[in-house]
């Protein structure tokens, strides 16, 4: 009987100390390798263009994050202005950006970043004032757009002119936005023999805004006037800084049947149409799964105002018809129509936007097409005599006495 105690506690001891070293050697293993933490995401960089009544904010950084804003509004006790301010989580603030960036033109005052908790990063925009704002993200590489519509003041001048006797009403000017899409390191589709998409482009727009100075008088900037890489962000962005009236991004079109050609225009919107969505992917430089997290925020950023819907679309409508009807006597055009697609180039722009894709690129016959400068002119023609169409349209003030469409043609 005590032989039986005995081996039972012998037996016992072994249990436990086989538990008790389980059990250290288990912790020591934990401790050198403790649960990984999250990574944070580094805010390389912070833009920003400011207009009148427009500011465009990008915060870019090297991962994903998520975020919230907040706005605060004017205190006139504090002599505050009205603040924006976005906590980006869980992200690290680069050290260069740590000081506060002036901007003291337009909308946007100054912009501040902080690390506001060891996981989150505060951008604070002070500004002039607030209408109207939207904030999304952006990816490839991922960063945080900030979009600010406000009220510009007076200026001092202006408000003594309206004491004065009301003046005879000039004409003025119009400004246009021309957007070669791609450049630099972003070619864009390349044609069979090698044509790139970014220097058809270029070459056309550069054509397009000689036309529309000799022919219609407007101002006309450029997006890109070489061969450079313009984020996709800016190029509305500029628009907007400059007020501009339209904005025209002029793109090639691409498909892996060589077959298919045409001309087809978009304006910006969500569709379902999975040859609009494969385009976008191309022309955002994103994957179509991106694509359809794209359209999630669109549809988030009610895009449906019919004060910038009507425009655009009888913008794409004007120029469609031009180009289709201009070009046949190259041989049957293919009219694929006006579309919706989730372009991000055309996000967040004020004035009617649209992007014209001229040609496919990747059809042998239209990339030869591409090549002449002959055909290159007609398309430069067509794309003016569609925006004098629009202008008349709408009854646009140009800086010189309206033109019909033929007779701006028959002038050059």
């Amino acid at each position: 009987m005590l032989k039986n105690a005995v081996r039972c506690i012998f037996l016992f001891y072994l249990l436990w100390i086989s538990a008790a070293n389980f059990l250290g050697i288990s912790q020591v293993q934990a401790s050198q390798n403790p649960s990984p933490k999250s990574p944070q995401a580094l805010v390389t960089g912070i833009r920003y263009w400011s207009g009148a009544t427009h500011t465009r904010i990008v915060i870019d950084l090297d991962g994903e994050i998520t975020y919230k804003e907040h706005l605060l509004k004017k205190d006139d006790v504090l002599k505050k202005p009205p603040r924006l301010y976005i906590d980006v989580t869980v992200a690290k603030l680069s050290p260069h950006l740590k000081e506060p960036i002036p901007i003291e033109a337009g909308l946007l005052k100054r912009v501040r970043a902080g690390q506001y908790t060891p996981d989150t990063v505060r951008v604070v925009l002070d500004l002039e004032s607030v209408a109207e704002y939207k904030v999304f993200p952006l990816s490839d590489p991922f960063r945080v757009v900030i979009d600010v519509l406000g009220t510009a003041p007076v200026p001092i001048a202006q408000q003594e002119e309206t004491s004065q006797p009301p003046q005879p009403q000039q004409s003025k000017s119009i400004t246009i936005v021309i957007d070669p899409g791609h450049g630099g390191e972003d070619p864009g589709a390349i044609g069979p023999t090698g044509l790139k998409e970014k220097d058809v482009v270029l070459n056309l727009s550069q054509r397009v805004r000689d036309k529309i100075k000799k022919k219609l008088g407007w101002d006309v900037i450029m997006t890109r006037d070489d061969d450079r890489f313009i984020p996709l962000d800016e190029r509305t962005a500029i628009a907007n800084s400059k007020n501009a009236a339209l904005f025209l991004s002029i793109h090639a079109n691409a498909c892996t049947d060589r077959r298919i050609s045409g001309i087809e225009s978009f304006v910006l919107g969500t569709t379902t149409d999975k040859v609009a969505l494969r385009l976008a992917a191309k022309e955002n430089n994103i994957s179509t799964k991106q694509v359809s997290d794209l359209q999630v925020i669109l549809a988030d950023l009610k895009l449906n105002d019919p004060h910038k819907v009507i425009p655009s679309n009888l913008l794409a409508d004007c120029v469609q018809r031009s180009l289709v009807k201009d070009l046949q006597h190259y041989g049957q055009v293919r009219d694929l129509g006006v579309k919706q697609a989730p372009f991000v180039v055309l996000i967040g722009a004020d004035m009617p936007s649209i992007l014209v894709e001229v040609s496919f690129i990747s059809n042998p016959r239209e990339e030869k097409w591409l090549r002449n400068p002959r055909y290159l002119n007609t398309l430069a023609d067509a794309i003016v005599d569609g925006l004098t169409q629009y202008a008349h349209g709408v009854k646009m003030i140009t800086g010189q006495p309206e033109v019909s469409a033929s007779t701006a043609r028959n002038s050059n």
